[in-house]
């Protein structure tokens, strides 16, 4: 059994929400940096590039990359021969959020009452956490930075098993084409397929984690991923919705088994300030 201090899990999730905040990920960096040569539009080329530049200043000066922060958003796989010692691992994970938000100059963005109040908790916590026990003495932290414009953009349906592939081919296209500007193109789009109601929607976000070209080890949803990225840079939506041939840099599916009558989908939009980034412990 490996004792694991909550002081150490709040430094660490403090850190990896800087860096995330900071520094896009390099899958990313290097997608846009190939998109380029395949965008046709000028003024898509030169958003693209625009982005590059903007993604260099923010990690030279350790500024955030965008001024929405997101909501932080937590995978976390914890063995099973761990103990957790100091306290609870959910107060650890915030405090590393509420430290992070202070120390980096991150903007808070988390309203505690969402209908009525609507008053700023102002230090991004509570931070939405999902827990999964693993194999294993080691605890692996994922985290996004989910920004709100995205997130608005993101839907989710429940399908009719009649409708099948073309259905779930058709509400993906429509959500990327219905997100146009709103959602800061180019995507990263995650969807989750199967599953219940709720469920769809958690595997529409795992799946954004991913890595960029990283395909599903099943060669039908692989091939399924393809078909959909190639289908979405047809709709014109291109760089920050000006029009152009690269409205998405990849997709990203998750399934699940789902009930016979039932058939859930649910896509999570990313838009191009795609901070996901994880350690393990």
């Amino acid at each position: 059994m490996r004792e694991i201090h909550t002081s150490l899990i709040t430094e660490a999730v403090k850190d990896l929400v800087m860096d995330a905040e900071y520094n896009l990920p390099e899958d990313f960096i290097q997608a846009i940096k190939s998109s380029i040569s395949k965008e046709e539009s000028p003024i898509g080329k030169e958003i693209l590039g625009e982005i590059l530049k903007n993604a260099e200043v923010a990690s030279k000066e350790k500024v955030a990359y965008c001024q929405d922060t997101g909501y932080p958003v937590f995978f976390v796989e914890i063995g099973q021969d761990v103990h957790i010692t100091g306290g609870s691992i959910k107060d650890a994970i915030n405090e590393g959020v509420r430290k992070a938000t202070k120390e980096g100059y991150l903007r808070a963005s988390i309203a505690y009452d969402p209908v009525f109040e609507r008053k700023n908790t102002g230090d991004n916590t509570p931070a939405l956490i999902y827990f999964d026990i693993v194999p294993g003495d080691k605890i692996k932290i994922k985290f996004a930075a989910k920004g709100g414009g995205s997130e608005n953009q993101s839907k989710q349906i429940m399908l009719r098993p009649a409708d099948g592939l073309e259905g779930v081919k058709k509400f993906v296209l429509q959500c990327i084409a219905n997100a146009g500007p709103n959602a800061c193109p180019p995507f990263t789009v995650g969807v989750g397929i199967g599953g219940t109601f709720d469920y769809s929607a958690v595997l529409a976000k795992k799946a954004l984690f991913r890595h960029i070209g990283e395909r599903h080890p099943d060669p039908k949803i692989a091939s399924l991923e393809e078909e959909l990225l190639d289908l979405a840079n047809q709709l014109g939506v291109g760089p920050l919705g000006f029009g152009g041939t690269i409205t998405a840099v990849d997709i990203k599916i998750e399934i699940a088994p789902a009930h016979i009558a039932s058939l859930p989908v649910a896509v999570n939009i990313q838009c191009h300030a795609a901070r996901h980034k994880e350690i393990e412990i």
